[in-house]
């Protein structure tokens, strides 16, 4: 099973938008918080790049708050970055949509960047080259905010796991999708450790790695270049 072929099915591509507000809690806060935390940094004609960007949801909250900035948007599935089209509207004007890794990312300077939700799909290795690449494409002292599934490992981790799965079917994810979310995340997902995040992006070559979202299995951090 891969996690990731759910962002090429029609059908759950069409249904995305809704999914990570029932899941993730307090999802539409955590993109404005990213967005906060790269204004501190990222002022006027600021270039932001977004790295998982597919769906768009995290673009558009940018756009609508910063409208100088200058997006670009990364993501391998062009289903997804059509539905970035569609969620962006007339904003898409401000924004490069490129398909691909981050190796499709252009090797140039960006004054922040964030991968929202995504690093959880990564074996630790390609993690590791992920957030490496990242930090050539940013401006020295520039921030990245990620945040995504992070989680210990053993018992505690499948109890934090069936905690995730109570908040979905609570929210009005069908009982049997919740009820099978544990076991497979706890199979497929190749999670970290919150400690084990934290060291992946101090060996990156990442300073100041600070925690400002915390939520079930879900963990966010913002770190300089």
């Amino acid at each position: 099973m891969n996690l990731t072929q759910t962002f090429n099915d029609p059908a759950a591509v069409a249904n995305y938008a809704e999914r990570p507000k029932r899941q993730v809690p307090g999802f539409v806060d955590l993109q404005r918080m990213a967005m906060l935390l790269l204004a501190e940094h990222a002022h006027g004609a600021a270039d932001i790049l977004v790295l998982g960007a597919g769906g768009g949801l995290e673009l558009k909250v940018f756009a609508e708050a910063q409208q100088d900035w200058r997006l670009l948007g990364v993501d391998p599935s062009a289903a997804m970055l059509d539905l970035a089209r569609s969620t962006l509207g007339p904003l898409q004007s401000r924004v490069e949509l490129v398909e691909g890794t981050i190796d499709a990312a252009p090797l140039v300077r960006f004054d922040g960047a964030t991968c929202l939700l995504t690093l959880h799909f990564l074996p630790r290795q390609e993690r590791l080259r992920t957030l490496r690449e990242l930090h050539r494409r940013l401006k020295p002292g520039a921030p990245l905010v990620v945040a995504h599934h992070s989680y210990p490992a053993g018992e505690a981790g499948h109890r934090w796991l069936s905690r995730f799965a109570a908040f979905a079917a609570f929210n009005g994810i069908e009982a049997d999708m919740a009820a099978a979310m544990p076991a497979a995340l706890a199979e497929h997902l190749p999670a970290l450790s919150p400690d084990e995040d934290e060291a992946l992006l101090c060996e990156a070559g990442f300073s100041d790695v600070a925690l400002f979202y915390a939520a079930f299995t879900f963990r966010g951090w913002v770190a300089r270049a």
